[in-house]
């Protein structure tokens, strides 16, 4: 057959496929309708009113069966039952996207319809794109977007928002607007994730999702952090109430701690300008709200409103309170407290476990697109055997594995690196020069600037990367330092993080090698900062940047006045400052009341 011939034979295949696709979504979705107890109760009207004989004395049971069953959905059934929902074509899906105007789809973020409340809608924003359903319009969105996830919350419920008192037996159209959305994501295979972060209304959970989840959706870093400390005045000691009617201790009025309720949207500028919080000793509270404090930078005192024969609360507050707020969290327990929330309680971390075993529609990579955010491509240029080995071991022992490596083709063939793709990290090679030859391993140093290379080269090896950043590897950087990096531009929203640079605008990113004895600095002895760990300036030496950025090759002292971010770490992120125990600062960040020592 001609190249011709079989092309046309193709494409007439695909369209078919196509209308085939078309045809049973067409059939589920009235399936769906027909199914629906809004029709079944018009039916049952309309056979009344036509023979009222008979029909109307079987009216009352009839309705009253229709009743009983709307509690039990049956898109869960079918899913459970073997039934495959019907999707169209991957390219079908981005070209409905395009004309929705939602950018990205399956490639970049997971497009969501929401109906969440506004604390959960405030954690996920970043890292999902997010489409909010109304009663009025849920219909006419779902119909006209094709979306990965449905996502509600219980908080939607809340009084006052558009979705008030949904799944109460009183609000029937809006419980029966979100259950059309449930029936119509069943139809087109799409997940459904209830989030109870609320006391649930009675008929929410027998709606029939995939998966119902216990608790919140994580600390949004992008809200709870440290970035603002210093700027954010206020009392030294702050007492969170899980209510608005809790008492606030005698002891904490006389110490002059300030007052800020649990749900109050001033809960982050309150924790930051705080050496101490005191939180009530309740079970889901207590979890929650000592978390985002830790990611603030403070300490933790839980309270309980009960005192215990033994340990009076008011005398234990007593003690506790002034010790920890003359104290301010040093830089490692700042640091340590963060890095943990960011590892395990972060809001990215909580939805990929959310959604962990879901079944996606084809074309969508699922849980995997809430952490691409994390992604970092390590750009590396080992001179030989030991910088090789010297590099696999410095990543293989890292906290936060980074995503893949970029090496010059000769430095592929090197022990250190091919020890890195057997443990499962992605290896790509670059070209400096053409032909490749393995003269490149012995570099001429003459011009060299830090980390090995120049802006060019650097620009050379992250036109490779795939990962959103990038960390030019000159030298071992012990095993928490990439998560740090990550964690504070994930905090901060910055387009790079690293050293400072301190002195005139002359000094670029090689002066800063130079220390002002005339001596020669290391690339991770950091100049001051003036004790702060998460300081905005105008130039650094960049550790972790966006690889746009680096594919620029622009000197980073030109970033800035390009409109780049800039964040830098405080002195104590110098090599070799971690200690060997791990977690030691995170767990004594945290004084129960009374606490001595």
């Amino acid at each position: 057959m001609k190249r011709r011939e079989q092309s046309q034979t193709e494409q007439l295949r695909q369209a078919l496929a196509e209308r085939e696709a078309q045809l049973q979504e067409a059939r589920a979705r009235l399936a769906a309708v027909e199914g629906s107890t809004s029709l079944q109760v018009g039916r049952a009207l309309t056979a009344a009113a036509r023979k009222p004989g008979r029909s109307l004395v079987r009216l009352p049971r009839d309705l009253y069966r229709l009743w009983r069953r709307s509690g039990t959905t049956h898109h869960s059934e079918r899913r459970r039952g073997g039934v495959e929902p019907v999707r169209s074509f991957d390219a079908d899906r981005q070209e409905a996207r395009l004309l929705t105007g939602v950018p990205g789809g399956g490639q970049d973020m997971l497009v969501v319809a929401t109906v969440v409340g506004t604390s959960i809608a405030e954690a996920i924003g970043p890292y999902v794109h997010p489409v909010p359903l109304r009663p009025h319009d849920a219909q006419i969105v779902m119909d006209g977007l094709d979306v990965d996830l449905v996502l509600v919350s219980s908080s939607a419920a809340a009084p006052g928002s558009p979705w008030a008192h949904v799944g109460d037996p009183a609000v029937v159209d809006r419980t029966r607007a979100l259950h059309w959305v449930l029936e119509s994501a069943a139809a087109r295979g799409i997940p459904t994730v209830l989030i109870e972060d609320a006391p649930a209304a009675p008929a929410l959970r027998t709606l029939g999702f995939d998966k119902v989840h216990r608790g919140d959706a994580g600390v949004p870093l992008h809200v709870f952090n440290p970035v603002a400390a210093h700027l954010t005045p206020g009392p030294e000691a702050v007492f969170v109430r899980g209510h608005r009617d809790e008492p606030v201790p005698e002891v904490l009025s006389e110490l002059g701690a300030g007052v800020v309720d649990a749900d109050s949207s001033d809960l982050a500028d309150a924790l930051r300008a705080a050496n101490v919080a005191v939180v009530p000793a309740f079970p889901s509270e207590d979890t929650r709200l000592r978390r985002r404090a830790w990611a603030c930078g403070t300490h933790i005192v839980t309270h309980a409103a009960i005192p215990t024969p033994t340990e009076p609360a008011e005398e234990g507050l007593a003690v506790t309170v002034p010790r920890l707020r003359a104290e301010e969290p040093t830089a490692a327990e700042q640091r340590g407290m963060l890095r943990q929330v960011f590892l395990k309680e972060a809001t990215p971390v909580r939805l990929a476990e959310i959604l962990e075993g879901l079944s996606f529609p084809p074309g969508t990579s699922g849980a995997k697109l809430l952490l691409r955010g994390r992604s970092v491509a390590v750009l590396a240029d080992p001179a030989g055997e030991n910088d090789a080995e010297l590099l696999a071991d410095d990543l293989l022992a890292s906290l936060l594995k980074p995503t893949e490596v970029v090496v010059p083709g000769p430095a592929s063939r090197l022990p250190g690196v091919q020890r890195l793709r057997a443990h499962g990290i992605t290896v790509r090679t670059a070209r400096f020069t053409a032909p490749d030859t393995p003269e490149e391993l012995t570099r001429d140093t003459s011009g060299v600037q830090l980390g090995g290379l120049g802006p060019e080269r650097w620009a050379a090896l992250a036109e490779r990367a795939t990962a959103p950043w990038s960390l030019p590897w000159s030298a071992p950087m012990g095993r928490r330092r990439l998560a740090d990096l990550v964690c504070a531009v994930e905090c901060s929203d910055a387009d790079a993080v690293g050293i400072a640079v301190p002195g005139s605008e002359e000094e670029g990113w090689g002066s800063a090698l130079s220390s002002p004895g005339g001596g020669t600095r290391g690339f991770f002895d950091r100049p001051g900062t003036g004790g702060q760990q998460y300081v905005f300036v105008g130039e650094v030496v960049p550790e972790l940047a966006r690889t746009e950025l680096l594919r620029r090759g622009w000197d980073p002292r030109q970033w800035n006045r390009r409109g780049a971010r800039l964040l830098a770490l405080g002195s104590d992120h110098g090599r070799g400052a971690d200690s060997d125990t791990e977690d030691t600062a995170y767990n004594a960040a945290d004084a129960p009341t009374g606490a001595v020592g």
